[in-house]
């Protein structure tokens, strides 16, 4: 098996990495596993340019990307077009898609796990088209992420104070905005007023962080806050933090297969968040799940309740 590691050494934990050495002990572990490993390490302005041209090789036999969440984004939506499977290192912040595959979030034992690891099928979601592994959401997070984004930090430590920041900045000023949904294509469009929207690839688990349990449950999760006040998106956060979103008062949630939203009253510097990346949210957006399309190399833990069972 031959394979090409792209590693965005601007991404958290490889900012203070000796990226030289671990490149070198990761080739020693996939050459003990009888696998053919290429590293590259490149500055994060170069990590999709470097991803496109991994996916695009017709002599790799899957991809390898190590950073944050952005940086695994990316390269899930391009190994996912080139049929290839891909191999996640954790470096960044949250680490959300590699929680979701039970990978080990340190950085040396998850090169450990990924070269004895089998490659295994997972979901994978679009909005409008654009690949995501995590979650489409808007109101409440995008607001949060555009103020977080609006201030200073250097470190893990500063984004994480920056985070707190921002959720105290929405508990004070709350979004509200309307959208018509549709569910499935049932051909019943319901409109609502809301305060955020979240849809999940697959839904998410009992956990502070809204990671999913099952990245193979071939499901979106589905998730509208109501309108509330101050006090009411404290509460919120605090039902977050205890893994317990679904028990929120204002939250109702569902699961679907595709989503379609409109938002009546659309401004033009409306914002939604895609995998942590803040984007101008169309008027429009249809959101799909594809179901075990992805392949990963990840532990056997990945495994559904379905094979487990069958």
């Amino acid at each position: 098996m031959k394979l090409r590691a792209v590693l965005n050494r601007d991404g958290g934990t490889f900012r203070t990495t000796d990226m030289a050495d671990f490149c070198a002990r990761t080739t020693e572990a996939f050459a003990r596993a009888g696998k053919e490993l290429e590293c590259r390490i490149v500055a994060g302005s170069e990590v999709v340019g470097a991803l496109e041209e991994a996916c695009a090789h017709s002599g790799l036999d899957g991809v390898i990307a190590g950073g944050g969440d952005g940086t695994i984004s990316a390269a899930a939506g391009l190994a996912w077009r080139a049929g290839l499977p891909l191999g996640v290192i954790p470096a960044g912040t949250m680490n959300l898609f590699a929680r979701a595959l039970k990978m080990p979030l340190d950085i040396h034992q998850a090169v450990e796990a990924l070269a004895t690891s089998p490659v295994r099928s997972v979901d994978i979601a679009t909005a409008n088209g654009r690949p995501f592994v995590h979650q489409f959401s808007a109101g409440m997070h995008a607001r949060m992420v555009r103020m977080r984004n609006q201030m200073e930090f250097a470190s893990r430590l500063g984004k994480m104070r920056a985070s707190s920041q921002a959720v105290l900045g929405v508990i004070l000023d709350p979004p509200r905005f309307e959208v018509a949904f549709d569910l499935d294509g049932d051909g019943k469009p319901e409109n609502r007023d809301v305060s955020a929207i979240s849809v999940s690839n697959n839904p998410f688990g009992a956990n502070a962080l809204l990671v999913q349990d099952d990245p193979a449950g071939g499901k979106l999760g589905v998730y509208f806050a109501a309108p509330v006040p101050s006090a009411g998106v404290a509460k919120l956060a605090f039902d977050i933090l205890r893994g317990r979103l679904k028990d929120n008062e204002a939250v109702d949630h569902g699961t679907a297969r595709t989503v379609r939203l409109h938002f009546p009253k659309h401004r033009k510097g409306a914002l939604c968040v895609l995998d942590g990346e803040l984007l101008r949210m169309p008027e429009y957006v249809e959101i799909r799940q594809h179901p075990g399309e992805l392949r990963v190399i990840a532990p056997a833990a990945v495994a559904t309740l379905a094979q487990a069972v069958g």
